[in-house]
């Protein structure tokens, strides 16, 4: 725990950025009948049969001293999907960097093997070279921010049933967006 607390206490570092990774899965299940909509004093009513179109996975990636996040929905959740999602996190996200300090579970997949299983080694070597690896401990997921930023994503639109693949991204794409007071911050720091 003193290890992922000692991380997050160092100072903001654009070389060096802290991000944090986390996944969850979404179950996708489609109305069978139409909704009865609200009305004043009465919830929606949604009939209790549903169809369900299996289930998608969703990686965080949460740099708070960036003032960044990003979301990537997946169809499984397996060791190439983590790589291919740490891959884009360096090759895409953080190109720049020197080296990207990486906060996550400690899961079976969210290891170094998991970029030799999907990467030739010399690929999968250079990008285990650009991370500084750090786990919080068994019980204590609660230390990832990625974690939480999931949290308030499942608490603004994945509380309902949401049918495919493409109204998750949708959903969870304008969730994601900026508030008009962080949008105007962000534009004045790009300029």
């Amino acid at each position: 725990m003193e290890d992922v607390l000692e991380v997050y206490q160092r100072p903001h570092d654009p070389a060096c950025p802290v991000v944090c990774v986390d996944e969850t899965s979404k179950q996708l299940i489609a109305e069978t009948r139409v909704p009865i909509a609200a009305k004043p004093g009465r919830p929606a009513r949604h009939d209790y049969e549903y169809e369900r179109n299996g289930t998608a996975n969703l990686f965080m990636m949460f740099a708070p001293l960036e003032g960044w996040r990003h979301l990537k929905v997946t169809d499984r959740h397996a060791a190439v999907d983590y790589a291919q999602v740490l891959k884009e996190l360096s090759d895409t996200h953080f190109p720049k960097a020197e080296k990207i300090v990486l906060v996550q579970d400690n899961l079976s997949t969210h290891k170094p093997a998991s970029l030799y299983e999907a990467f030739p080694a010399p690929e999968a070597r250079r990008l285990v070279e650009r991370f500084e690896w750090h786990y919080t401990p068994k019980h204590g997921s609660w230390l990832n921010m990625a974690e939480s930023e999931l949290g308030a994503l499942s608490s603004q639109c994945l509380d309902r049933r949401i049918p495919d693949k493409q109204t998750l991204i949708r959903a969870s794409f304008f969730s994601l967006l900026p508030t008009r007071w962080n949008r105007s911050e962000h534009a004045q720091r790009s300029v």
